[in-house]
């Protein structure tokens, strides 16, 4: 799927590249959908894995969301085709995929958040209550635009716009900055 996208491999590619016969594809998945649906869950299980135990490994909100999001990122720039086939391939495989995709990108909004407790009164009148779900799917967006366009590579060094980005809105402008930018 990497060479041909989603709707180009046939299941003759499948087989090929993973040195298994027709049958053997066929006693584990019934079509290539299924593989498919088993191959993005596989990518998405570990992604969540990365991300979580990034996130709990920080103290204080804010470096846990840098943390949560420099796995994400390291993650996607070291498994190129894993990144494309989660990010773009999965937008093009059908509407079990999509919701797979949906509930992926719903599974990082408590992580932001999370980010509302303690906040002063003013700051949480300026958040509406979609904040979260935009900040993720801006997220996202430029995550898969850079794969999209086989430019993966440059994903690590988003870390700190992606940062400042979804900090701003809880923190300020200064101190998200402050955040995205310290080692």
């Amino acid at each position: 799927m990497a060479e041909k996208g989603y709707a180009g491999a046939t299941i003759a590619d499948i087989t090929r590249h993973a040195a298994v016969s027709r049958r053997t594809f066929y006693e584990h998945f019934s079509s290539k959908d299924e593989c498919f649906v088993a191959a993005y869950e596989t990518v998405m299980t570990e992604l969540r894995h990365r991300v979580g135990e990034a996130f709990d490994q920080e103290k204080e909100w804010p470096q846990a969301v840098k943390a949560g999001i420099a796995a994400m990122l390291e993650y996607l720039t070291a498994e190129p085709h894993l990144a494309r086939l989660s990010m773009v391939e999965a937008l093009v495989a059908g509407p079990v995929v999509i919701e797979r995709y949906d509930a992926a990108i719903q599974s990082l909004v408590p992580y932001f958040q999370a980010g509302r407790e303690g906040r002063s009164a003013e700051v949480l009148a300026g958040l509406s209550p979609t904040t979260e779900e935009a900040l993720v799917g801006g997220m996202v967006s430029l995550i898969s635009r850079r794969v999209f366009a086989d430019r993966t590579e440059e994903l690590e060094s988003l870390l700190p716009d992606l940062v400042e980005f979804t900090l701003t809105p809880y923190l300020g402008s200064a101190e998200a900055a402050q955040v995205a930018r310290a080692d």
